[in-house]
């Protein structure tokens, strides 16, 4: 993760140096070995006066999710992400984004940005036919000057925002939602349409700025700012480099904010803003080329971390920023846009920090906040979570006791519009095409690819593994597209900082072993059915939180107390929030510490089970099918009790208060659970 303190002196030379040393790398011109003429790239990067990237996208639908990946797709998709438009009806046919006289903000593009990748990524017909309709309308609504999308305020109606209509930060989604569209389909309408917009933008922007009709827009301007890059490299329009100077100086800043130190403190932005806005100073870096934009950055989200970060990856937000008390909330909208900012970054500064701190999120935060069948979600999570109950909590801001419920519209309905984008963005993201024609594995996950290598040479491969409730993956060479049936092509391995040393081995030998935050490059003529496996080598380590507390992690996981969990359904009293919720209780205790040990040997004292038949499982992410154990020292800590409705105040550690003899207790992958306490004081023995 990132660093703090006193070590982020020590190492900041040296991780600019490495960044530098990274970047130089990457942006080696592609050549034949025994032709020094440059090779095309495959995909295209950043025109100049652009910073090329070392990763590039691939066109949406070339990564096929498989495992335990595709059957979350599928659950998404049989759940609430393919049946919004029966569940909720503000997503039906009177939004304002389908011409209706409803909602006319951001909750239908924010749902299409979801289902759209979903649709094209399980190849789904009935889905695509779904998403239709909203592209055609956007691109059909678009008038002479370029403007486009809803045009009309409407009067207050509950549980719709009817009004801002021409607000610009919803139609940044929208954006969004047509780069993905193009990638998928390559409908030239979309460059011309784009073109249009971004025209109309320059034209207007002066006058009626981005925080004009309401501040979302200043805050998430990044999402408007790569669209246009992502334009200007298939159009070279010069304008546009124009326009996003202008976007960039009407934006919040977000080092800005950072230099004032107000990430250090609560209360001083909306969590979400924060996910999606502090990728902005990485987008602008392209065109900057100043390497301040990327290390203050990396300063900035270190101080957030610091002061507010809990171990799933995210930060006490509930909705402002809130410390790092692991009972105050996360929001979903939070976790879902963090990924997308982290996916940007790393294809921007090949970074492994962001890497690292995607898969994270991703394999922690995201699976225990959505209902196994995809149909409920929580507006917040609490990383200590002994109860889901309709209770008022200590959160900056809250909706009548619902917001760490599992429904429909519990807590805020923005989450429930959003999570869509979360899984899909994520598979998305497996798999890079590189500045040498190669192909990088940056994000690790059971999948299959199909992308051009060397000189446009189709290959395809597939990624088996359990990962992360397995420490080994393989890659398998499934197809090579040309006449020789061999191709010679760079494939990237990242390495993750929380390994050691890996090794990695071709067709059964050991080629070379790598440090953990290095990328590891296998460069050699590969045939049909070459095999290359990654051997991580996952320890259980010891992490130091609020109060000094400690968490338990093992590989990307985090490990949090394993709980008894009965799930009730209940009828809603106020329809604002859904016809019905669900709430978790449980008759387990948890209000343990753990027995003090040395936290740098945390390997030493925790012993670890693993279940090879549930580590097979297409579907880990519960409390009966988690594959692995931890097996810990503790103690009750009677004085640890429920205050309103969640664990009191954390005891600092080192707790003298235990009481009663040694138990053992087990933990499972935080991913697993929905009640837990992941953070817990140490106590004597």
């Amino acid at each position: 993760m990132y660093l703090t303190n006193k070590k982020r002196q020590m190492k900041k030379k040296f991780l600019l140096l490495s960044l530098c040393v990274a970047i130089n790398t990457f942006m080696t011109p592609t050549t034949n070995a025994s032709n020094p003429i440059k090779i095309k790239d495959n995909y295209q990067n950043n025109r100049f006066p652009l910073q090329r990237k070392p990763y590039v996208q691939l066109p949406l639908g070339s990564i096929k999710p498989k495992g335990w990946l595709e059957e979350m797709l599928i659950r998404q998709r049989n759940g609430l992400t393919g049946q919004m438009d029966k569940l909720y009806p503000l997503m039906g046919e009177r939004n304002g984004w389908l011409g209706g006289n409803g909602d006319q903000w951001e909750r239908g593009p924010y749902w299409i940005d979801g289902l759209l990748p979903l649709a094209y990524i399980l190849d789904d017909k009935a889905m695509q036919k779904k998403v239709q309709p909203w592209v055609e309308w956007a691109l059909k609504s678009q008038n002479d000057e370029g403007f486009f999308g809803p045009a009309t305020d409407y009067p207050g109606e509950a549980g719709l925002q009817r009004d801002n209509s021409h607000d610009w930060w919803p139609r940044m989604v929208m954006l969004k939602i047509l780069q993905q569209y193009y990638s998928a389909t390559e409908d030239q309408r979309v460059i011309s349409f784009m073109r249009n917009y971004f025209a109309y933008q320059l034209k207007t922007l002066p006058e009626k700025k981005l925080g004009h009709w309401t501040f979302w827009a200043e805050f998430r301007s990044a999402d408007n700012l790569q669209a246009v890059y992502w334009l200007y490299n298939i159009t070279g329009d010069a304008f546009l480099l124009e326009l996003s100077e202008l976007i960039h100086n009407q934006s919040f800043s977000y080092l800005d904010m950072w230099k004032r130190g107000d990430l250090k403190r609560i209360k001083t932005i909306h969590c979400v803003n924060l996910a999606q806005g502090i990728k902005e100073p990485v987008i602008y870096y392209q065109q900057a080329n100043d390497a301040k934009y990327l290390h203050e950055t990396k300063e900035a989200i270190k101080d957030i971390c610091e002061f507010h970060g809990q171990p799933q990856g995210m930060y006490g937000g509930d909705e402002a920023l809130h410390g790092s008390n692991p009972t105050q909330g996360s929001e979903l909208c939070s976790a879902v846009e963090f990924m997308f900012s982290l996916e940007k970054m790393g294809e921007i500064t090949g970074d492994i920090d962001y890497a690292d701190h995607l898969e994270r999120i991703a394999f922690n935060a995201l699976p225990t906040q959505i209902s196994d069948d995809f149909m409920s979600r929580q507006y917040y999570q609490q990383v200590n979570q002994i109860a889901v109950t309709r209770q008022r909590r200590n959160f900056d801001q809250e909706h009548e006791g619902t917001d760490n419920l599992f429904g429909l519209l519990t807590g805020y309905p923005c989450c429930t519009s959003n999570l869509h984008q979360g899984w899909p963005k994520f598979a998305q993201s497996l798999w890079y095409s590189t500045p040498d024609n190669g192909l990088s594995a940056f994000i690790y996950s059971p999948s299959e690819v199909t992308a051009k290598v060397a000189d446009n040479c189709t290959v395809t491969i597939e990624e088996k593994t359990h990962y992360p409730m397995d420490d080994k993956i393989t890659f398998i060479i499934r197809s090579i597209d040309n006449k020789e049936k061999k191709v010679e092509f760079p494939f990237h391995l990242r390495i993750p900082k929380w390994c050691k040393q890996a090794e990695i081995t071709v067709n059964g030998e050991k080629v070379r072993t790598a440090e953990g935050g290095n990328i590891a490059v296998i460069k050699q003529t590969w045939k049909k059915g070459d095999t290359i496996e990654l051997f991580l080598p996952m320890e259980v380590s010891a992490s130091t939180w609020h109060e000094s507390s400690v968490a338990i992690e093992r590989g990307p996981l985090v490990y949090a107390l394993k709980m008894e969990e009965n799930w009730e359904r209940k009828e809603m009293d106020n329809k604002v929030y859904g016809n019905y919720y669900y709430e978790v209780t449980s008759s387990s205790p948890w209000n343990y510490g753990l027995v003090e040990f040395d936290r740098n040997r945390a390997n030493e004292v925790a012993e670890v089970i693993i279940d090879k038949e549930k580590q097979k499982t297409n579907y880990p992410w519960n409390t009966t099918n988690a594959p692995i154990e931890i097996k810990m020292k503790a103690r009750r800590i009677p004085s640890w009790q429920i205050y309103n409705g969640s664990a009191g105040p954390q005891p600092f550690s080192f707790c003298p208060l235990a009481e009663g003899e040694q138990q053992e207790i087990t933990l499972i992958p935080y991913g697993c659970t929905t009640l837990r306490i992941t953070e817990f004081p140490m106590v004597g023995r």
